[in-house]
């Protein structure tokens, strides 16, 4: 009897590896990196939102992580994405802002990393790390700004450089797609066809095949998702601008353009799920900075393109089933630094060693070990808007700005982050050897950063700095007036 029960066993746990096996469920879990463009820390239901009607992503929050300080690269768009993809600070490479500078090709970046990992890997929608293709010639092109998707093996693109109107991109008949500076490619090439109605349904239709064919050939999958949404040129179809009819035609555009992209990323959902492949996904969401009006900072200090935590602190989440705990709020703050280290804990890849890293694994944190984080989180954009700071650092609790300006008219501030999250009371006269600190801090991470643009992290005589190194109006220790910043021309 005993020997029958055991060879049952046997039989039963063999069957359950080639289950397994087959339904992928010992595979490396899929990994989704959904970002949003321009969406504001009050613009979704999960964040607290009345007006904003988000459910898909509401979900998923609710099943997973919620984050309420979490830290975008950047104050805008195309720095943060660098962020995203390096765990590097964008002034390691010289993406100084929207449509400046790029990635160069010898940063070591998740989807190539997890390409030699076994990964297929695919992005869509925004990309803004530099021009996409040859044939570009838009706003932020040019030889010295030529970065595209297969740098980075990437298996499989459909992208636009920037930003593109979100109902309708092309015109109602597609036609301006043909002679657009800044179309759709698709693996390298124009694309001219599915290219009407609401773009965030544009781009699903393009990952949902992806998925079901990954899945087929049982290939775990690595795939960057950054939506169009909510950035102007502000649209959305007659059917979710309806939703919204009692409110004036501008948040109409813009409520609907949100919750038309709830919808596809429902939609998506319910592919993974009918898949089976929901419960081996990885999902984090946030957007890359924070809101112009009418979007909602939800009474944080600030707005796109300026450092105060209305421009950098974002709505996120993680959703991993049964890994990050149902309902769980984390006010630890994070960044997208720290996906690359995070994700290369998850997936048993060992950390990146000869360059140094600016984020950190938040795996301990997700596994319910640690919630201090063990690094600081640094700070630096060349803002044109008057009364903005320029750099700083979030070391523990306490947020220190600069302008880079000491002895001038514009002091320093400190704010404790975790008992203000409004930025409302400056308490750097309270704490004066705390700002020292940070301040310190702060310059020997401009003098690292430096060196990083300037090749030291690469061993490589190929590398040419895009752009000159971007100097401040004053020098990083204060006091004397330098150089005016270049314009990287």
């Amino acid at each position: 009897m005993k020997k029958q029960l055991v060879i049952i066993t046997f039989i039963c746990f063999y069957s359950f590896l080639l289950v397994a096996q087959k339904t992928g469920v010992s595979k490396q879990p899929n990994i989704i990196l959904m970002m949003c463009d321009d969406l504001g820390y009050g613009d979704t239901g999960f964040n607290g939102s009345k007006t904003v009607l988000t459910p898909n992503l509401d979900h998923l929050a609710q099943k997973g992580i919620k984050f309420t300080r979490f830290f975008s690269g950047s104050p805008v768009c195309s720095p943060t994405r660098g962020t995203c993809l390096t765990g590097r600070h964008h002034f390691r490479y010289g993406i100084w802002k929207a449509n400046t500078g790029r990635v160069p090709e010898q940063e070591i970046t998740i989807p190539e990393v997890l390409h030699k990992n076994g990964y297929a890997t695919g992005h869509f929608g925004k990309w803004h790390l530099g021009a996409p293709h040859k044939e570009y010639k838009g706003k932020g092109g040019g030889e010295n700004a030529f970065c595209p998707p297969e740098w980075f093996k990437y298996d499989e693109s459909f992208i636009t450089h920037h930003s593109v109107k979100l109902y309708n991109p092309y015109g109602e008949n597609g036609e301006e797609a043909l002679n657009s500076g800044n179309p759709y490619w698709h693996n390298g090439e124009r694309v001219t066809k599915n290219i009407t109605g609401d773009d965030n349904r544009i781009i699903m239709d393009r990952v949902i095949p992806w998925v079901e064919q990954q899945s087929k050939a049982e290939n775990p999958f690595f795939m960057v998702l950054w939506w169009h949404t909510p950035h102007t040129p502000v649209d959305a179809s007659p059917k979710h601008r309806a939703i919204y009819k009692h409110l004036p035609e501008r948040e109409q555009k813009y409520y609907g353009a949100i919750t038309a992209m709830d919808e596809q990323v429902g939609r998506l959902m319910e592919k993974l799920r009918a898949i089976r492949q929901l419960e081996n996904t990885i999902i984090w969401f946030c957007s890359d900075n924070g809101p112009i009006k009418p979007g909602s900072t939800a009474g944080l200090k600030g707005s796109k393109g300026q450092l105060y935590n209305g421009g950098v602190v974002v709505p996120a989440f993680l959703f991993w089933e049964g890994k990050a705990k149902a309902g769980r709020v984390v006010d630890m703050p994070c960044s997208t630094l720290d996906y690359l280290p995070t994700l290369f804990d998850i997936t048993g890849i060992p950390q990146i060693t000869d360059r140094p890293i600016d984020g950190i694994s938040l795996l301990p944190m997700i596994n319910g070990e640690n919630e201090k984080r063990s690094k600081g989180i640094p700070f630096r954009f060349e803002n044109a808007r008057a009364g903005a700071p320029r750099g700083g650092l979030l070391k523990g609790k306490y947020k220190y700005l600069t302008w880079f300006d000491q002895a001038g008219k514009n002091k320093d501030l400190l704010f404790d982050i975790m008992a203000d999250i409004h930025e409302t009371n400056d308490i750097s006269q309270l704490h004066p050897e705390i700002v020292m600190e940070l301040k310190a801090e702060t310059d020997a991470f401009l003098q690292s950063a430096k060196k990083s643009f300037e090749g030291e992290d690469y061993n490589d005589d190929k590398y040419v700095p895009s752009a000159k190194w971007m100097t401040t109006n004053y020098k990083a220790s204060g006091g004397k007036k330098g150089k005016k910043a270049n314009k990287n021309k």
